[in-house]
């Protein structure tokens, strides 16, 4: 099994003849390829592993920080590359044989380039974290300016932006909703996911092989969830699947009657033929993105006895991105092989748990693609799917339909019947049995006990509820996630997130996004002032923000309202004349006069991105008590003084000192 970052060489989008020349060795490598499988080319009866781990990278403050390029210098580039977005890296471990010690050989490799990157990173005052989504990661970190200066990612997201022909939509429903849309592809880039790579030991049933693959996506997925928040929105147990198909959804909006399948997909049907089918049907349905300088002509490697790169097929490959992938490659000993690589499961929460899930599915496809003849016959290929789906809503208590069209719980399904064939199938592939207990074991835990990353998440975020601000919260959770890692403790074992883990509390001074109220109560211009009024005593709140047609148009302060009905009130609710402070010109106030008319329509506003510092600056420069939070014309949320003062009572408790609070408040000595 070699290295896995060839497919990300590449040279530029496809046009003209070259797109010509890149479709003509595409084509080239597909019948050399059917060439390989007709002469049994393939390397046999070796069972190897890999993994690919993708990590973020943070500041002091818990919050992305763009220093890829910076790590690399100091990692190397022979187990370590580039992801996406500047905040992010891929470690690659190397491959080994599964039997044996093979699963512990992968868990200290993978701890020991963890502790180099620790290390780097401590030299750059920052901090790597496993985790499937970064909590603390906003829209506004996703700039192409932190998109990884590389030509391939760059070139993807104008090919691929071009294609869509509008922005990306973004649209995931859990506990609370998010719908967001985004100019690029950088979306993608709020994912983190743990690839494990097995080679296949019988490539002339790698059908097979792939069906079970598919077969077992959900509930191994439900077991490691671990991707429950973006943007602040509790969303589905595994957020990483939803986000990352609509984050690459080149697909243009409207056009519903044609039947497209994303680039980012489960796929459509069960694999019947060989590994070749579902090269055809990439090549068939997802064209051909970018290219790169020179193609081997792989035909005339297999004439001089060569092994051929496919280096056009893998590439066009490596921008299809199905959650079991179908790889080729070329081992050490020079000889081509067939793997699958499992993209399901997200980074984190530890690497042992990571290995963990990993020996669950290398033990259910050892002993399935056995004892099971013939995948198609025992089960509906959209209960699959829908299965797969289903698990990445709701993790361990999702509804999933096994095999013979039975309906069962995820949690039980993996307790009473997969972890027991998981057993079965690792003592198959020889993999010693203390290791197979140990990380069995380790499953077995966190599924009964229902402690998965994505739980741990929710459960902590609960506990913290009404307390700091969410920002705060974000912050405390990706801390503690840090904190829990460094300790070598698996996740079962963790306990919750606290409100004061964060090391410092400036993390919460950086952005507005981190303190705004997004639970907005608004009106329109039409609606009489008696509605403002009844919204503030009802919500307590002192500013509602007035929207026409989805945009914002006006403010209604309490003061506005209090003295609109104070006017009413000394007139005997007879039309009164009022002057707002500053204005040239008065306004006609009637009973149930439109807001439109008492509303301030010159706004003061800033972006979600705008810093704590420069919005506090703009409310003392206009002598103002909010601020609505404006994007593309949009409101999406409002900071008031209220929001700063836990801010203003931090900085003073830095300068003077903890306050302590007493219990009573002090008698008076007037009673005395």
């Amino acid at each position: 099994m070699e290295d896995t970052r060839a497919h990300k060489t590449t040279t530029g989008g496809l046009t003209g003849d070259e797109r010509r020349r890149y479709m003509r060795a595409l084509l080239t490598d597909l019948r050399a390829l059917e060439r390989m499988l007709d002469t049994d080319m393939f390397e046999r009866d070796k069972v190897c592993i890999g993994a690919e781990q993708e990590i973020f990278l943070v500041d002091s403050s818990y919050q992305p920080t763009p220093a890829a390029m910076e790590m690399l210098e100091k990692l190397g580039p022979e187990f370590f590359t580039t992801e996406l977005g500047r905040f992010q890296l891929e470690m690659n471990a190397s491959p080994q044989p599964l039997a044996g010690k093979g699963l512990a050989a992968l868990e200290a490799e993978l701890s020991t380039q963890y502790a180099r990157v620790r290390e780097a990173c401590a030299s750059l005052g920052i901090q790597p974290v496993l985790t499937g989504i970064l909590p603390t990661i906003d829209k506004g970190d996703l700039g192409l300016d932190n998109m990884t200066p590389n030509p391939r990612y760059m070139t993807l997201n104008r090919v691929m932006s071009g294609l869509r022909g509008g922005p990306y939509d973004v649209s995931i429903k859990g506990l609370d909703e998010l719908q967001v849309q985004h100019d690029s592809i950088m979306t993608e880039a709020c994912n983190a996911s743990f690839q494990v790579h097995l080679q296949i030991a019988e490539p002339s049933r790698f059908a097979h092989y792939y069906n079970v693959a598919q077969m077992l996506a959900g509930p191994v997925l439900a077991a490691g969830t671990n991707s429950a928040v973006l943007f602040g929105r509790r969303l589905w147990a595994e957020t990483r699947i939803a986000l990352f198909q609509q984050s690459c959804d080149i697909r243009p909006p409207g056009q519903h009657l044609r039947e497209q399948i994303a680039r980012v997909s489960f796929g459509k049907d069960w694999v019947r033929g060989s590994v070749l089918d579902i090269y055809k049907e990439n090549v068939s349905r997802f064209r051909a993105l970018v290219g790169t300088d020179t193609y081997d002509n792989a035909l005339r490697s297999l004439e001089k006895g060569e092994v051929p790169e496919l280096k056009a097929l893998r590439l066009h490959n490596g921008t299809i991105y199905r959650w079991n992938r179908a790889c080729y490659g070329i081992s050490p000993n020079g000889k081509p092989h067939l793997r699958i690589e499992l993209r399901i499961l997200p980074a984190g929460p530890t690497i042992a748990d990571e290995v963990a899930n990993a020996a669950l599915w290398l033990g259910l496809m050892s002993e399935l693609v056995e004892t099971i003849e013939d995948v198609p016959a025992r089960m509906e290929f959209d209960h699959a799917a829908a299965s797969f789906d289903a698990a990445a809503r709701e993790g361990l208590g999702a509804r999933l339909t096994w095999l013979d069209g039975r309906e069962v719980q995820a949690q039980a399904l993996i307790l009473d019947e997969l972890l027991p064939l998981a057993e079965k199938g690792l003592a198959r592939a020889g993999v010693d049995a203390t290791d197979a207990k140990r990380y069995l074991g380790i499953v077995e835990t966190r599924v009964r006990t229902m402690r998965t990353g994505s739980r741990w998440m929710l459960h902590s975020l609960a506990e913290m509820k009404d307390r700091g601000s969410p920002g705060e919260r974000l912050t405390a959770l990706v801390a503690a996630t840090i904190a829990r890692q460094n300790s070598g403790r698996v996740v079962a074992e963790w306990e919750r997130a606290r409100l004061d883990e964060a090391a410092t509390k400036k993390s919460s001074y950086h952005k507005v996004s981190q303190y705004m109220t997004t639970d907005l109560f608004t009106v329109e211009p039409d609606d009489p002032v008696d509605l403002v009024a009844d919204l503030m005593g009802w919500e307590r709140i002192r500013h509602v923000p007035v929207e026409e047609s989805g945009r914002l148009v006006g403010l209604v302060t309490s003061r506005m309202v209090m003295r609109h009905f104070t006017e009413l009130a000394k007139s005997g609710a007879l039309p009164v004349r009022v002057t707002q402070p500053g204005a040239s010109s008065t306004t006609v106030i009637q009973p149930g006069t439109p807001v439109g008319d008492v509303m301030r329509r010159e706004l003061v506003t800033v972006s979600p991105e705008t810093t704590t510092l420069d919005a506090i600056a703009l409310m003392r420069r206009h002598r103002i008590g909010c601020l609505p939070v404006v994007e593309q014309g949009h409101i999406v949320g409002i900071v008031t003084e209220e929001d700063f003062m836990s801010i203003a009572a931090e900085l003073l408790e830095e300068k003077l000192g903890k306050v302590d609070v007493p219990l009573e408040p002090p008698r008076s000595r007037r009673g005395r």
